[in-house]
């Protein structure tokens, strides 16, 4: 069978996988490190992709880019990049959110008419912020991408116009899931004009080619990779645990949450996902475990030596920000501190209590959309340590599964490259995926972890409930 490959330009490295078209196998893989902060010049990760993909496409059929949501990457007339790109993480468009949200005529009338409402994150509040600080470089806005668009674009070989596929393009806040198509008219209304934007592509509609004559497939986001990786299924809710935390879920019907806390984006399939985003997730646990002075592992041995609830210490993990809920300005805080109960154990157990009690509010905002929650798929960077999916048992009321780590946004936009490849109404079903074994928890719910975890964020951000 022929090989297909599948990267992952995430906001802290790239990763290529090289797997077999018909059973998945995986064959190869690859990755590099992209450099930390808020924003990039984009030539940075098409360097980064270069230097990953040499020697691996020799004999590679197809391969598709899945890249981290919502960033904003601009070009000029002369397809130049003309700012360095804005990413997911960079909160200093927050006043454009709150701004647009008042225009159009609150959080309501934006959930009904892109799926979600914008925040900082989003692509639509970015390039306000681009209109209101930077106008020089606004009016010079000829092209408007995300970052897997322009890894996309770069690989069959710059030539306009640009492609994207939906799910992506229904995390920037102008294009509706549930329409299928552009609202040019937020575009004009944040950023004063409306550039060339990307056609969306279904599914398994290829891109073009690479100048060597490789199949490019549509590429998507990273959260709908990790679905289309994971092979999602109705019932399931993923819970990701990278440098952001997500839970998401397979929905065959879009989303119009007006309180903000879900995003109705569309999936990789034709379907659609909505999704919780926290900014705050693994680096929690990093953050803590340097200030304790142990690694990663030592983190957890410590958590799971403390009892539940971590003696009333909880830590509201809003380190960077956060996005849900939408507290851009926040920072962390530790919460019922006594003699008794400050221990460098509690304080491990409170780090990953906070970080999951977030996500665990996620779940509740998904059921209250429609989703119907059978169990929580547990992955990304902070899934792998055993005290994470001991912790997130008590509270989660549905079992906890851990499947085996791996890089499935990757392994998704591996996944798309073989549809692109084959054609047909539906991805390849990849046998050597299914067998690989996972680890499930039963639930042990302690509700008193969760209520503690409100009352402290009631109590300073005037805030209850998920």
């Amino acid at each position: 069978m022929p090989l297909v490959a599948g990267v992952d330009s995430s906001t802290q490295s790239v990763k290529v996988v090289v797997r077999d078209a018909g059973s998945g196998a995986l064959v190869r893989e690859a990755r590099a490190t992209h450099p930390d902060g808020t924003e990039i010049d984009p030539a940075l990760w098409w360097e980064a992709l270069s230097r990953t993909l040499d020697g691996m496409l020799d004999d590679v059929a197809a391969i598709s880019v899945a890249g981290q949501q919502h960033g904003m990457v601009v070009l000029d007339d002369a397809d130049a990049v003309i700012r360095p790109a804005l990413l997911w993480n960079d909160t200093r468009s927050a006043p454009d959110a709150s701004d647009l949200v008042a225009e159009l005529g609150g959080p309501q009338a934006w959930a009904d008419a892109v799926g979600s409402v914008p925040v900082a994150s989003f692509t639509v509040s970015k390039i306000r912020w681009l209109a209101r600080m930077e106008p020089e470089h606004a009016a010079r806005v000829a092209t408007l991408l995300l970052p897997h668009d322009y890894l996309t674009w770069r690989l069959t070989g710059a030539a306009l116009p640009a492609c994207t596929d939906r799910g992506d393009a229904s995390g920037t806040g102008y294009w509706s899931p549930g329409a299928g198509e552009y609202r040019t008219d937020l575009v004009a209304r944040a950023l004063g004009h409306v550039p060339a934007l990307p056609t969306v592509h279904g599914p398994a509609d290829p891109a073009g080619t690479t100048p060597g004559g490789i199949l490019v497939g549509p590429g998507t986001g990273d959260n709908m990779a990790a679905a289309l990786g994971l092979d999602l299924c109705p019932g399931d809710v993923v819970v990701s645990l990278g440098t952001s935390g997500t839970a998401f879920a397979h929905c065959a019907v879009p989303t119009h949450d007006g309180s903000g806390l879900v995003a109705g984006f569309a999936d990789a399939t034709g379907a659609f996902l909505p999704l919780v985003c926290t900014l705050n997730a693994a680096r929690v646990m990093s953050a803590a475990a340097l200030l304790i002075g142990i690694d990663l592992d030592e983190l957890g041995v410590l958590a799971l030596s403390a009892s539940p609830g971590a003696q009333g210490l909880v830590l509201l993990p809003y380190l960077d920000g956060e996005r849900t809920p939408n507290l851009p300005e926040a920072r962390g805080s530790l919460h019922g501190m006594t003699r008794a109960n400050m221990t460098p154990a509690n304080l491990a157990r409170s780090a990953i209590e906070g970080m999951l009690c977030g996500l665990a509010d996620a779940v509740d905002a998904l059921a209250d959309v429609g989703v119907q929650p059978q169990r929580v798929l547990l992955i990304g960077g902070g899934a792998v340590n055993p005290a994470v999916a001991s912790i997130a048992a008590t509270l989660f009321p549905v079992p906890v599964v851990v499947p085996p780590p791996g890089e499935y946004v990757a392994d998704g936009a591996a996944r798309q490259a073989a549809w692109t490849l084959a054609g047909g109404a539906h991805a390849p079903q990849w046998t050597q995926q299914s067998l690989l074994p996972s680890r499930e928890l039963a639930p042990q719910p302690v509700p008193v972890v969760r209520a503690q975890y409100g009352d402290a964020r009631a109590a300073l951000h005037h805030l209850s409930g998920s």
